[in-house]
């Protein structure tokens, strides 16, 4: 996980995504936007197990592999939904 540090501080967020994805982008330039500080991890960018490993706790997170996936706190926002990743952000 790579830490991206923001002025606004709402708990744990984590973005799981590609570094391909349109979406996970849009993703990304939400979180930046607002100067949310935040973890991300480009699940294509890893490697063997490690890769392996983050692709479980996706599954299990979600109950499928879907990109990008953001976790804040205990809520878990899969795709590019923007008014619920607003709801949940505080923004």
């Amino acid at each position: 996980m790579e830490k991206v540090r923001g002025s606004v501080r709402v708990g744990n967020v984590r973005l799981y995504a590609l570094s391909t994805c349109i979406w996970c982008r849009k993703t990304k330039q939400l979180l930046d936007t607002n100067d949310i500080e935040y973890e991300y991890v480009y699940v294509d960018e890893l490697e063997g197990e490690e890769k392996e490993a983050v692709k479980k706790q996706i599954l299990e997170l979600t109950g499928k592999l879907s990109f990008p996936t953001v976790v804040i706190n205990d809520t878990t926002v899969v795709g590019f939904d923007e008014p619920k990743l607003r709801k949940e952000l505080r923004l």
